[in-house]
């Protein structure tokens, strides 16, 4: 698809359906897995061609009577994480704010507050964290446990995969 054709609104202004164009241009970008135990929630393989979402999250929120579906803000999450952390060598944390951030601006363009997307992510992260990891995929990047000097998750993490 030529990149023209993935714009379909036009603002230089912050506008969301300039975002929600954006949003969507992402997530043809790589391949979604739910078929993984993921701590933090997501991740991205080494490649950054697959993000993974932990199979547990469940994969839409209830909002004003609608289903909507979580991934797409995860997916512009973890894209933007990836790629600031390959591009820009930031630290993760330098990172994962920005992507936060983005996440952020991609689930208020949808509609949906801030304050009830996060409640469906908090409700589900400390089970999603201390889970037993049965299914973890190989090409894992394991930059944010790395960065996080997270060695217990590191660890669980090495074992699973092997």
């Amino acid at each position: 698809m030529k990149l023209e054709n993935e714009v379909r609104h036009k603002s230089e202004e912050v506008d969301d359906r300039v975002l929600a164009d954006a949003v969507t241009a992402l997530q043809r970008r790589v391949t979604v897995s739910h078929d993984f135990d993921i701590p933090y929630i997501a991740g991205y393989s080494e490649d950054a061609k697959t993000v993974y979402i932990d199979r547990h999250l469940p994969r839409t929120i209830a909002w004003k009577g609608v289903d909507m579906r979580l991934t797409p803000f995860l997916v512009t999450h973890e894209i933007v994480e990836k790629a600031l952390l390959d591009e820009l060598r930031l630290h993760y944390l330098h990172a994962h704010q920005i992507a936060l951030r983005a996440e952020q601006g991609a689930v208020r363009g949808a509609g949906l507050t801030w304050r009830a997307y996060q409640s469906v992510m908090k409700a589900h992260e400390k089970q999603i964290d201390e889970e037993a990891l049965k299914r973890v995929p190989g090409d894992l990047d394991l930059t944010p446990y790395r960065d996080l000097d997270d060695f217990a998750v590191l660890e669980r993490l090495i074992r699973a995969a092997r």
